[in-house]
């Protein structure tokens, strides 16, 4: 399958510092975009662009030998990569939402700035295991309990999926905090290739987003009891995992948008220069494209914002005004992100519709139809619907 490059015009939702190396990482991704969902295998050649330009360790506190990046600066890579193989940036956007938690809630633990340095120095990748049995995707309840050993923790945990696994240089899982405790009382372990071992289960055959290789796996392990992180995940859930997991999802699928919208507009003004300025039959198509782009950019930069404005309030962090408003982002962001792709395929007619053509959209539609699936919408609308019932409704435009 032929390789294909990055458009001329690569969209960006900002100038910061580390635009110009994520732009590196995507040309490579999107060299090798086709052949990674062909085959639906890892996108190894993009994760080596990325740990040359030192992008998985961005997150890190200087102190720690990161530099520091906030979570605008990387939902505009996730953005970026997203542009270009959607595997490699959902990839990229699970690995720094395990980060931003490490950094969070590891308190000054010893153990878990050891690993971070690692992380940062060594370029490690780490997956997230949140997802078990029954459960299935409600990751706020755990089968599977750790238990302790003298000064380690054992955990043998089914998990229906652990994306990248086989690729990873480490997991982050949740857990039970002990075989007495309840489903919802549980701890985030991180681990390295040392501490687990994995027997596969089931093997990951989609109909999008092939390279994120989202398999399932029996997880044994064994490690260093400080290697559980102190804070409880019923904290780190709400404050960190929830708001950086649809911020940086959201930016993954805005960028999927983008290439599709770009796409969409290089196909009108190809058809306006060869038909001497004869408009295409779906053109309208493509307004309605380039509008919704801009509305789902608009939703994640709105979300983002607030949830800047309060990242030290615990107290505003766990209200249920904006934890309903950062789980609804996901909802809108992936709608949005789904609509914005089939009006660009529209624009595009049968040229959007062909796999062979240079403004095919098939692998965008494909890929992006993920977003409301994956993590199921209405499983998340099910689950809000008493508090909606519950909090008030606006009472004007402003408020």
């Amino acid at each position: 399958m032929e390789a294909q490059r990055l458009p001329a015009q690569i969209l960006s939702t900002g100038n910061g510092a580390y635009t110009a190396r994520a732009r590196v990482a995507a040309e490579a991704a999107a060299q090798h975009a086709p052949a990674v969902d062909s085959a639906a295998r890892f996108p190894e050649e993009a994760f080596a662009e990325i740990r040359k330009q030192r992008l998985l360790g961005l997150m890190v506190p200087p102190s720690l030998g990161g530099e520091g990046a906030t979570i605008a600066e990387l939902a505009d890579i996730c953005f970026i990569l997203g542009q270009a193989c959607s595997s490699t940036a959902l990839i990229f956007a699970m690995h720094q939402i395990k980060m931003a938690c490490l950094i969070r809630h590891s308190k000054g633990a010893a153990a878990l700035e050891k690993i971070l340095r690692q992380i940062a120095s060594e370029q490690l990748l780490m997956a997230s295991s949140t997802t078990e049995g029954q459960a299935g995707g409600n990751v706020r309840s755990s089968e599977a309990a750790i238990e302790h050993v003298g000064d380690d923790v054992t955990l043998e945990r089914k998990a229906t999926v652990i994306s990248y696994a086989a690729e990873a240089d480490g997991i982050v899982t949740t857990a039970r905090r002990a075989p007495d405790a309840a489903a919802s009382d549980q701890v985030l372990l991180v681990l390295l290739k040392k501490d687990y071992t994995l027997e596969r289960l089931q093997s990951w055959d989609t109909l999008g987003m092939r390279g994120t290789h989202s398999e399932g796996f029996s997880l044994r392990v064994k490690a260093p009891a400080q290697q559980v992180l102190p804070d409880p995940y019923e904290k780190i859930h709400p404050q960190t995992m929830v708001p950086h997991a649809h911020i940086l999802w959201g930016s993954v699928w805005a960028g999927i948008a983008a290439a599709a919208t770009l796409k969409a507009q290089a196909f009108v003004r190809n058809t306006l220069r060869a038909s001497g300025g004869q408009m295409p039959p779906g053109a309208a198509h493509f307004t309605k494209a380039a509008s919704s782009l801009r509305t789902l950019r608009s939703v994640l930069n709105s979300a983002m914002r607030s949830y800047q404005a309060i990242m030290t309030d615990e107290k505003a962090i766990g209200a249920l005004e904006f934890q309903s408003m950062i789980t609804l982002t996901k909802v809108q962001a992936s709608e949005l992100a789904v609509e914005t792709v089939l009006a660009a395929l529209r624009a595009c007619g049968l040229s959007g519709f062909r796999n062979d053509s240079e403004f095919s959209i098939g692998r965008h539609l494909r890929d992006v139809l993920s977003a409301p699936l994956m993590i199921n919408n209405d499983r998340i609308l099910a689950n809000l619907a008493m508090t909606s019932v519950m909090t008030s409704l606006p009472t004007s435009i402003s408020a």
